[in-house]
């Protein structure tokens, strides 16, 4: 008999076996697709969201041939692909160029559109919101694939627009619905809705040439209360007749001219090198240099190389029992002359078979499943896929994974089938084996190397020896399991029958428990690992992040003395509008000389007001002078942040201002601001500044419990007022002023370095004026009341705007959430199947427990206990195994975040480590409850009738 012949019939028992276990081989085949589905579905997504050269240009250009603009640099010279372009000459030019006549620049046959924005603030459901309208005909079959009409009509009329789905529901408007721009108090009718495909989140306004911008302009001229607009360049989007496009020639010409053309043509077929004059003057532009994070590029090897381990476990629970229930049917084919390798042959069969059923399934599930939440997907990513990226040789290498994993799933049973007697095989036996005590030391051993060399190339920054160390400590983790599972019964002795009944079971059968717990905890390996990396990047953003407001506060500010009249129906709609807490506090700006607010135009026409800071120890930053860097070489991270803390060294890093310009972060308030903003409980404080002393929250200005407040009283010319008052050259005045300090941590309070009350302003000859208010609110403000707020000081008379905290960026968790229902499904299905084979396998016991008089809410209750253990188990060994790579992968950031700060001591060095524990906690505590509750309910109380064996 052939090799072929042999493999022929193992594979037609394999089969035959897989149609009488149906229910055994569904859960082998839901096993080897979760993960080809998981996989097939990320790479699907991965290669759709990433669109094209050819989709970004559309995106851009939409379906013309071309875009033309005016860069405003005279002729120019530019790259094929527009995206690098500088000025033919080389230099400066004295005078600013002429703007381009863009019809006359246009090749002969061509028609255009033109396209020009103009930022506006426009009435909503709520009040106003600002937002950006373009006048552009979006009718036009060149806006396709640019701007694209999902409800609706485009606009006909002036009177009509249309808006992106994003605005409307942000202002609470819908098709049909009137909007008027309040500057010019012209009304407009909402006639569609649509969508930019490279940017779902887009919140705009598309009106009609000439709708919105010329109206306005016009009111502007009659009446010079309204504010002029200002529109940003035209641009137009020309198409050509017939097929040629605009050529490389035309766009050479377009450039003498001083406009700047992105080409489809000439991006679909662009010159050679030696056409392109910008490459003869400077090709330095010809290199083509892209930058990718290095700890990027090391958190995608980890998670790529923890996958595939995954996609190799989580089929081994099943195939662990599966040979085991066939035993009878392989003693039977060596009664008939089989050998011991036929039986390991119809055993990889199995695999073979099942295997290939489920890549199958896996790899068209996952196509469907992506087309059919595609919608969603987009959403997530924020813009339209250009089609479903299918790539055969992709998904062929993923189907084969999956059958590879049938393979590697039923090698160690088809090895142990092989070596059973046939004696054994038919009467049942198991046989009493003792634990191999080689495995479990080997492993031990294996799991202190991998840490070992994971943290080595942390430090030494090389991302490949942490994915290897990762990868290598959960193999040796891995050989640990068997040992963990046999332990786990010793910890039953004094629990209630059900859970000694399942600890006693799992480490019993060992075959059948490990694999499944080796499963469930590279799946949620995998996503601690990622979760706790996003988590530490995370913490890190926030500690870079440098706030405007104090966190929980608002301000509500004006902008010149004509709107800070106006404060007080301001504030009304602020106290209405919006969730504050508490009193308000008032503050009020404060200068020298004339306001450089209205004379900010002339250089040195205007006076300034500076706290003066002292040198030395306690005052002068020691990152910030002589000697940094020999200082950073000898600091650890730790020691850097601590001293970047300082007062001393805070100013220096964190001086932006958010109340007034040129006051040196000095503003007039009273005790309620320390309250309110400063968040100083200090009774002494308050009474300090009602005694006319001011607070000074930066400990570092201070000497001997004094300041040093310098002014420069600078009266401009135009300011005729004053200038009367004070003729003569600009004097200088520097004042000594005891104060409060205020204790160190007070000194990262945002844009106040000191509190000056009113009546010392006066005292120092100083000018004040009403700023606005600030507020503490129990949440940051909503679209709709901003959008109140916005229609009531509109409707005041304008000039005052509120200030929030934006918050640092990338906040977004639903990476972070994605990871824990993944981790969550597989810990669920890995732990359910599990318990699914543990009652097959175990089917004669339970029948024994209702012969002997057991409740039948024992069968519910072992079968949850069951997989609680697993899920419970796989859970706490995969969180500790992901935690190494997470670790060792902070260490590589930590090791360049260090040497980026010894060259620039000002940079942070904050590497934290952070573990999710809402991610590890639901996984550790609600995953496997909910495994185990699932099992409980799903399980039938009462025995089937069997009939009996033999």
């Amino acid at each position: 008999m052939s090799v072929f012949t042999g493999w022929r019939a193992a594979l037609r028992i394999a089969r035959r076996d897989a149609l009488r276990a149906k229910g055994r081989s569904a859960l082998v085949v839901a096993m080897i697709a979760l993960p080809v589905l998981g996989v097939t579905a990320a790479d699907i997504t991965y290669r759709s969201a990433e669109l094209s050269p050819a989709e970004q240009l559309t995106a851009e250009i939409g379906s013309a041939d071309a875009l033309y603009s005016d860069v405003g640099l005279g002729p120019i010279q530019q790259m094929p692909d527009g995206n690098m372009y500088d000025r033919a000459s080389g230099k400066e030019l004295s005078e600013e160029p002429p703007p381009v006549d863009m019809p006359a620049v246009f090749p002969k046959g061509v028609r255009a559109i033109s396209e020009q924005s103009v930022s506006a603030t426009v009435t909503t459901s709520y009040g106003i919101a600002s937002t950006e309208i373009t006048e552009i005909r979006t009718s036009d079959r060149m806006a396709r694939g640019r701007i694209d009409l999902v409800g609706g009509a485009f606009p006909r009329s002036a009177g009509e627009l249309v808006a992106t789905e994003a605005f409307l529901e942000s202002a609470g408007l819908r098709v049909g619905s009137d909007v008027t721009v309040t500057t010019s108090g012209k009304k407009y009718t909402i006639t569609g809705a649509v969508e930019l495909p490279a940017d779902l989140d887009a919140k705009a306004l598309y009106a009609e040439p000439g709708a919105v911008i010329a109206p306005w302009a016009a009111l502007a001229g009659r009446d010079k209360k309204v504010p002029e607009p200002q529109p940003g360049d035209t641009r137009w989007l020309v198409e050509r007749a017939g097929e040629a496009g605009i050529g490389w020639q035309d766009v050479l010409a377009a450039n003498k001219a001083g406009a700047l053309v992105t080409s489809r043509q000439v991006f679909e077929n662009p010159p050679p090198d030696s056409e392109v004059p910008l490459l003869r003057t400077n090709p330095q532009y010809a290199s083509d240099r892209s930058y990718t994070s290095d700890a990027t590029g090391a958190a995608l090897i980890t998670v790529v190389a923890m996958a595939l381990l995954e996609v190799v476990l989580l089929a081994g629970p099943a195939f662990a029992v599966g040979a085991r229930r066939s035993r009878r049917q392989l003693g039977l084919l060596g009664t008939c002359g089989g050998d011991r390798s036929q039986v390991r042959a119809v055993v990889l069969g199995g695999g073979l078979v099942l295997g290939g059923v489920g890549a199958v399934a896996g790899v068209v599930t996952g196509l469907v499943l992506t087309a059919v939440f595609r919608p969603l997907i987009e959403g997530w990513a924020g813009h339209r896929f250009g089609s479903l990226a299918l790539h055969p040789a992709e998904l062929l290498v993923i189907a084969v994974l999956g059958l590879v994993t049938g393979l590697l799933a039923a090698f160690a049973p088809a090895i142990v089938a092989g070596r059973q007697s046939v004696l054994e095989s038919l009467t049942g036996r198991r046989g009493v084996r003792r634990s191999s005590r080689v495995l479990p030391v080997t492993g031990a051993c294996v799991l202190a190397l991998g840490v070992l060399i994971a943290v080595y190339g942390g430090t030494a920054g090389n991302s490949t020896l942490v994915a290897g160390g990762s990868v290598v400590a959960e193999l040796g983790l891995l050989a640990c399991i068997p040992v963990i599972v046999g332990l786990l019964g010793r910890l039953g002795r004094r629990l209630p029958l059900s859970p000694r009944m399942a600890l006693r079971d799992a480490a019993r059968n060992r075959g059948r428990t490990a694999p499944a717990v080796a499963a469930v905890m590279a799946a949620v390996a995998g996503s601690v690992a990622i979760a706790t990396y996003m988590s530490s990047s995370l913490a890190e953003n926030d500690y870079a992040y440098m706030p405007m407001l104090t966190k929980g506060t608002i301000a509500l500010t004006a902008g010149d003395p004509e709107a800070a009249e106006r404060l007080p129906a301001a504030r009304a709609a602020v106290e209405h509008d919006m969730a504050v807490t508490g009193r308000r506090a008032d503050i009020s700006r404060v200068w020298a000389g004339s306001d450089c607010n209205v004379y900010y135009e002339d250089d040195n026409g205007c006076g300034s007001v500076s706290l003066v800071k002292p040198a030395g120890k306690g005052h002068t930053c020691p990152l910030d002078t002589k000697g940094a860097k020999e200082l950073a070489a000898r600091l650890s991270a730790d020691e850097h942040r601590a001293m970047m803390r300082t007062p001393a060294c805070v100013d220096v890093h964190t001086s932006a201002g958010s109340f007034g310009y040129n006051s040196d972060n000095v503003v007039v308030g009273d005790a309620a601001l320390l309250g309110t903003y400063v968040k100083l409980d200090d009774p002494a404080a308050a009474a300090a500044l009602k005694a006319g002393t001011p607070v000074l929250l930066n400990e570092a200005y201070a000497e001997n419990g004094e300041v040093t407040l310098k002014a420069v009283h600078t009266y401009n010319a135009k300011d005729k007022k004053n200038r009367k008052l004070h003729p003569g050259p600009a004097r200088k005045t520097t004042d000594r002023l005891k104060v409060y300090i205020a204790k160190a941590e007070y000194a990262t309070t945002p844009g106040i370095r000191m509190i000056l009350p009113q009546r010392t302003a006066e005292r120092l000859g100083l000018h004040t004026e009403p700023y606005g208010s600030v507020y503490a609110v129990a949440h940051e403000p909503t679209e709709a009341e901003s959008q109140r707020v916005s229609a009531a000081i509109d409707q005041a008379g304008g000039g005052l705007w509120v200030q929030t905290n934006s918050g640092p960026n990338d906040r977004d968790s639903t990476i972070l959430l994605i990871l824990t229902l993944f981790a969550g499904v597989v810990t669920v299905g890995a732990a359910a199947i599990t318990t699914g084979l543990a009652k097959a396998d175990a089917e004669a016991d339970l029948t024994t427990l209702s012969a002997i008089g057991a409740a039948p809410r024992v069968r519910r209750s072992l079968s949850g206990f069951q997989c609680l253990v697993v899920a419970l188990t796989g859970v706490l060994l995969g969180t500790a195994a992901g935690l190494v790579p997470a670790v060792a992968l902070r260490l590589v950031d930590l090791r360049e975040a260090m040497e980026y700060m010894r060259e620039n001591p000002m940079e942070s060095a904050y590497t934290p480590i952070v573990l999710p524990w809402a991610t590890i906690g639901l996984l550790a505590v609600a995953v496997p409850l909910l495994a185990g509750g699932l099992a409980a309910v799903f399980t039938r109380s009462r025995v089937a009738l069997a009939r009996r064996a033999g």
